[in-house]
C-alpha cells in the first residue's frame, strides 16, 4: 500500500507498507530530490524481505521526502515537521515507525516525532550507526565473494557506487581489509584512480563538501562510468535502479555487492546472471542495518555485533551462491522464497503469541521505558536474534 503525502495540491512524499505485523511496519524515511513513489515502494519490499531473511516480526515499511537530503539543518527540519503533520495519522497509530536513512539520522527522526508531539521514548532513535552496520554486512559478502573468485579482498579492486552513509563506511572497512578502493561517486560526479584513492581524504572531502567534493579534481570522470569499469567488485550505494538494461552490458566488474537498496532491475539481474556476473540479492548483502539497528537498540556491543553478523552471514551468503550455481538460477530467485516464507510464519506467530512471545512484548517495552537495565536485555536480544537468523 503506498501512500501519497500531500499538502494541498503540493506532493510532499510518500509511504509505503508492503507487510505489516499486528498492524504495524517499520523503515527508513530518506530525503532525496527526484524521489518516486516506485523507489519508495521498492524499498518497503525489500524491508519485508530482510524481516523475513532475519526472522524478526516486523512489517516492512518505507517513506521518502522530496527534498534536498543536504539542505541546511533549518530548512530539514521544516521539510521532517512538514512532512509529519500531513503523515501523522500513520505515525500517531505506528501504522508507519521511521527509521534514518539516506539524508536522515536518528536524531532527525527523533525532533520530527516530537515536533507534531509524539511520544518519544528515552531509547528511542538514539544509535545512529545503521549505515556503518549495512556497510559491514556488504563487506562480509563481498568477502564471500572474492573468496570464490579464488582470491581474497587484499588487493582486490573496487568500485563504490554512492560514497554516504554506507558508501563511505564501506570504503573505510574495504581499504582496512587490503583492498583497493578505485573509484567512487556521488550525485555529482566520480573519482577514479588506478592506483587506488586515499580514503581518508575522501572521507574528509565529504565531511567538508558533501556531494561535491569530487568535482573539479584531477581525478574527476562522468559518474556514469563508474559502473563500466574493469574492477574485481562493484558495490552500488547509491539510489534504486542505477544498473538497468540500458547499461548493464557495459557491466565489466566480476561480481556485484550491493549496500543501496535494489539498485539492479529485474532485466539487468537477469542479464548478470546469464553473464556469470555474481550478484547475491541486495536484501541479504544490506541487512546489517536493520540487524546491527536491532541489537544495537538493546544494548548490544558492536564489537559484539560484527562477531554476530559474521558468523551469521557469512555461512548463508556462501549457501545462497552454491545452491544458486547448483540449480542455475538467480540466486535472487531463491532467497526471495525463503524470505516470504519465513516473514508469513513469523506474522502468524506474532499474530497469536505464545506465553513466552507475550512477556517478550512487555519486557521490550519495559526497556523502552527504562525500567529494564540495558546489560540484561542486551544479553537476552543476541541470544534472540541469533536464534531467530538460524
Amino acid at each position: 500500500m503506498i501512500h501519497e503525502v500531500t499538502r494541498g495540491s503540493r506532493t510532499l512524499g510518500y509511504v509505503a507498507i508492503d507487510s505489516t505485523v499486528r498492524g504495524r511496519a517499520r523503515g527508513g524515511l530518506r530525503i532525496a530530490s527526484g524521489l518516486r513513489e516506485e523507489e519508495v515502494r521498492l524499498a518497503a519490499r525489500a524491508m519485508t524481505l530482510k524481516y523475513g531473511l532475519l526472522g524478526l516480526p516486523q512489517g516492512g515499511a518505507k517513506a521518502g521526502i522530496v527534498g534536498d537530503a543536504e539542505a541546511p539543518p533549518p530548512e530539514k527540519r521544516r521539510l521532517l515537521h512538514e512532512f509529519a503533520r500531513a503523515a501523522e495519522p500513520l505515525l500517531r497509530r505506528q501504522a508507519y515507525v521511521p527509521d534514518a536513512d539516506l539524508g536522515t539520522t536518528a536524531a532527525d527522526v527523533r525532533w520530527m516525532m516530537g515536533s507534531i508531539g509524539l511520544r518519544v521514548g528515552p531509547r528511542d532513535w538514539l544509535g545512529n550507526r545503521s549505515g556503518e552496520y549495512t556497510a559491514r554486512s556488504c563487506l562480509v559478502a563481498a568477502d564471500v565473494l572474492a573468496a570464490r573468485g579464488g582470491g581474497s579482498l587484499r588487493g582486490a579492486r573496487v568500485a563504490i557506487e554512492g560514497f554516504g552513509k554506507v558508501g563511505g563506511s564501506l570504503a573505510l572497512l574495504l581499504e582496512r581489509c587490503g583492498a583497493l578502493v578505485v573509484a567512487v561517486s556521488t550525485s555529482r560526479g566520480a573519482l577514479y584512480r588506478a592506483g587506488g584513492l586515499n580514503v581518508a581524504g575522501l572521507l574528509g572531502g565529504a565531511a567538508e563538501e558533501g556531494s561535491r567534493f569530487v568535482e573539479g579534481r584531477p581525478e574527476t570522470m562522468r559518474r556514469e562510468a563508474l559502473l563500466e569499469l574493469p574492477v574485481d567488485l562493484l558495490l552500488p550505494c547509491a539510489r534504486a535502479h542505477s544498473i538497468h538494461s540500458g547499461n548493464v552490458a557495459a557491466v565489466a566488474a566480476k561480481a556485484v555487492c550491493a549496500g543501496a537498496n535494489d539498485p539492479v532491475t529485474p532485466e539487468a539481474e537477469r542479464a548478470l546472471h546469464e553473464r556469470g556476473i555474481a550478484h547475491p540479492p541486495d536484501f541479504v548483502t544490506n541487512c546489517g542495518g536493520v540487524l546491527g539497528g536491532t541489537l544495537e537498540y538493546a544494548g548490544v556491543a558492536p564489537a559484539r555485533i560484527d562477531a554476530l553478523m559474521e558468523r551469521q552471514l557469512r555461512p548463508r551468503v556462501a549457501r545462497l551462491l552454491d545452491r544458486a550455481e547448483e540449480e542455475g538460477v538467480p540466486a535472487r530467485r531463491l532467497a526471495e522464497v525463503e524470505a516470504l516464507d519465513r516473514h508469513a510464519r513469523v506474522r502468524a506467530e506474532a499474530e497469536r503469541p505464545s506465553l513466552s512471545g507475550r512477556l517478550r512484548s512487555l519486557g521490550l517495552e519495559a526497556y523502552r521505558r527504562r525500567w529494564l537495565p540495558r546489560r540484561p536485555v542486551s544479553v537476552l536480544a543476541a541470544r534472540y536474534v541469533a536464534r531467530r537468523m538460524a
